[in-house]
Parts: C-alpha cells; structure tokens; sequence
C-alpha cells in the first residue's frame, strides 16, 4: 500500500540526496530497497516514511536528477542564440564528469517509453519539455514564438539527444563532438543568412 510521504525535512533532503548518489552508480531499474537503505544509512521502513512507497522514492530521485539535467542553462532571456546555447549543452553532456548522471537519464528515458504509470510515467515527454524551454530561453523573442522557431529548436535537441546516444554507446568523443559541432556551425550559417523580400505568388 503506498502511503502519502510526509512534507520535506532535513532528513529526507539527506537521504533523497544519497539516494540520488546512489542511483547514479547503480541505477534504477533493478532498485532494491534493503541494499539502498543499507548503502545511504538508513532502513527500508524509514525510507517508506519519509517518500510514502518505492515509487515515491524512484519519483524524487528521478526529479532531482532533473534538476541536475537543466541547471547548465538559465532561464535567463540573455538570447546567446539557439547554436551558441547547443553548444553550451554539449560541452556539458561531453564532459565525461557527468557520464554517471547521462546513463541515469537514458536508462529512466527507456524507461519512461514504455510506461503508462508507475514512477517512469511521463519522464521521457517531462525531459523533452525541459530542454525545449530552456532552448527556447535562448532564442530572440521574435523566433521564439514562431513555428519556425520551434523546428529549429527541435532539430537542436534532436542533435544533441542522438548525439549523447552515440557517446554514451561509444565513448568516441572526436568523432561525435566534431559532428555536433559542424552541424551547429550550418545554424549559425542559417541566421546569419538574410531574409530576402517575398516574392509574389510565393
């Protein structure tokens, strides 16, 4: 039966932030919860109290790796333009620092494809909505509002997600990050390219 967790305190800060750790070495798929108590200092029955069930837990791990997710972007309306902000993103997900926390988020996306409730529920569109927003944050108010900036926001993320795919399979940083690279450097092209005046009949 799950019950209703309880409000945040100190305590299940700490211990959603160990469990986080946690799962960033061991994942989630397979989650146990006497290992997982045992490992952040804890027991199976305070865990159920503090997050009201397993699920519960899985949930709060799965938003706080979230968290992490999107804090190398702001949403700040700073407009560092659409191929400047792919950029950033990607020397992030490449820095092999954050390999532990991109294999969570592929597992959980996996996941979530498949999963009609339970924890994954809805992971997987959450995250596509995440970046979209904060791509979006990056883009001139003007094309931010547009359809055609929303495609170009799309193929952006489009990129790096295949991009981070590849990487996370291959490990072949020079081949994957000169090929993020080249194509953002053709949307640079593309907005620097001026807009000629419309013809008629067009």
């Amino acid at each position: 039966m799950t019950r209703q967790a309880p409000p945040p305190s100190p305590r299940r800060t700490e211990l959603l932030e160990a469990a986080y750790r946690y799962a960033l070495e061991h994942g989630l798929t397979d989650l146990s919860l006497r290992p997982l108590a045992a490992a952040v200092g804890s027991s199976p029955r305070v865990l159920i109290l503090l997050f009201g069930s397993k699920e519960g837990l899985v949930r709060a791990v799965l938003a706080r790796a979230r968290e992490d997710e999107t804090a190398l972007l702001d949403h700040r309306a700073d407009e560092r333009g659409l191929a400047d902000a792919g950029r950033h993103v990607w020397e992030w997900l490449a820095d092999p620092e954050h390999r532990p926390l991109l294999r969570l988020w592929a597992e959980s996306y996996t996941r979530s494809l498949g999963a009609d409730d339970g924890p994954w529920h809805g992971f997987a569109r959450g995250t596509v909505d995440d970046w979209l927003a904060l791509l979006a944050a990056h883009q001139p108010a003007g094309e931010r509002e547009s359809e055609a900036g929303a495609r170009r926001r799309t193929a952006v993320l489009a990129l790096l997600r295949g991009a981070l795919l590849d990487l996370l399979a291959t490990d072949d940083v020079a081949r994957v990050d000169a090929a993020v690279r080249a194509q953002l450097a053709l949307l640079d092209d593309a907005s620097a390219r001026p807009v000629g005046p419309a013809r008629d009949g067009a």
